[in-house]
């Protein structure tokens, strides 16, 4: 299992039953994958559609159905498509459980960068801003640095996407919880040592380690 296999498959642990759940661009959406056969849940794309989808392949691939990322995918029975409109009345609503997002860098005071490079044209910022507004829970998946850089930082160096917005950190090393304005270690990774997320994690924390 790679590296984002793991920080997906550690993602669906967080899904409960009876869940709305937003799916963002990219590593987010691999949560899919590992969903519970035990739990019922409806997952949300903000361009317009939700239920529960599958990756589609060369058969059964529709150009017109897409996820957020623009992979092709195809809705089970059940599913629904409407317009951008009702999907970020839903968002804003508060009617999210939760969003699972990708980032750039996150802070120890839960502050989230994940849509600009300065320098580098981007389209926009896409609903990311209204997600972590709109969602009563924001978890963030990524590897824990990029090409050797942290990404979990004291302070976020790049544009904000929101501002005390983080619940949860899961990488493929650990997973971090924001408790009380407090940001805490609270799972490790078989394998994975407190002195090397230490050398990795520029941020302030405290252990908490959950017992099984």
């Amino acid at each position: 299992m790679d590296a984002k296999q793991i920080i997906a498959q550690r993602v669906a642990k967080e899904f409960k039953d009876g869940d709305f759940i937003n799916l963002g661009i990219g590593l987010p959406t691999m949560a899919v994958d590992y969903i519970q056969k035990d739990i019922s849940i409806n997952l949300h794309s903000e361009n317009g559609f939700a239920g529960i989808w599958d990756k589609a392949n060369e058969e059964n691939s529709d150009d017109d159905v897409v996820d957020a990322g623009g992979s092709n995918v195809i809705l089970r029975k059940g599913g629904l498509f409407f317009d951008s409109l009702t999907s970020f009345e839903i968002i804003r609503g508060g009617h999210l459980d939760m969003t699972v997002l990708g980032a750039l860098e996150v802070d120890q005071n839960g502050n989230l960068a994940n849509w600009k490079i300065p320098g580098k044209l981007l389209p926009g910022m896409g609903g990311a801003m209204d997600l972590v507004n709109g969602a009563k829970k924001v978890i963030i998946s990524m590897l824990h640095t990029a090409k050797g850089k942290a990404k979990i930082l004291e302070n976020c160096t790049l544009p904000l996407t929101g501002k005390n917005v983080v619940d949860m950190i899961i990488t493929e090393l650990c997973v971090f919880e924001f408790k009380n304005g407090k940001l805490y270690l609270t799972e490790v990774n078989e394998g994975v040592s407190l002195e090397q997320i230490k050398k990795l994690t520029p941020a302030s924390y405290e252990v908490d380690l959950k017992k099984d």
